[in-house]
């Protein structure tokens, strides 16, 4: 591990980008992922949620999980808050991203602070390209994302 001229570990954030690249809008979370560039931050692009992802939230300082929902869902970019919940089950795409961080905090102890983007989507049908409403979308998480990184990095410093 690298650590700074304190001594301190730096702070790591991690983003998981989830969804269906071959359903058009469904992959705007994968989107995301793969686009967001940040030196603190680790990217995965997945197509649904695992408990293979807790070891990795255990590990990171913050998390931030970016997927689709529908345009009838909201028409602007939602970021919410996430707190551990603890549901029945885990089960594929239909995991809750608080399900995920609740099976983290069990296994190991501690869940990082969450964050999860939903950007409205319009197309779902079979494909690998956005709408532009997706892509406006996947812009503005991009700068949300980055937002929530900085806000929350230099609170702790």
């Amino acid at each position: 591990m690298n650590y700074n001229a304190m001594g301190y570990a730096p702070l790591e954030a991690i983003a998981i980008g989830y969804g269906n690249e071959l359903r058009s809008d469904d992959g705007i979370g994968q989107r995301v992922a793969k686009a967001l560039h940040l030196s603190n931050v680790k990217s995965l692009a997945v197509h649904q949620l695992t408990p293979e992802l807790a070891e990795a939230l255990a590990h990171a300082d913050l998390a931030v999980f970016i997927d689709a929902c529908l345009m009838s869902e909201s028409s602007q970019v939602q970021v919410q808050s996430l707190s551990p919940e603890s549901f029945k089950f885990i089960s594929g795409h239909t995991a809750d991203p608080r399900s995920l961080l609740a099976l983290t905090q069990a296994i190991y102890g501690r869940c990082p602070p969450a964050w999860w983007i939903k950007v409205p989507g319009v197309n779902f049908e079979l494909g690998y390209s956005l709408s532009s409403i997706a892509e406006m979308g996947v812009a503005i998480a991009l700068k949300k994302i980055a937002q929530i990184i900085d806000e929350n990095f230099s609170l702790r410093l």
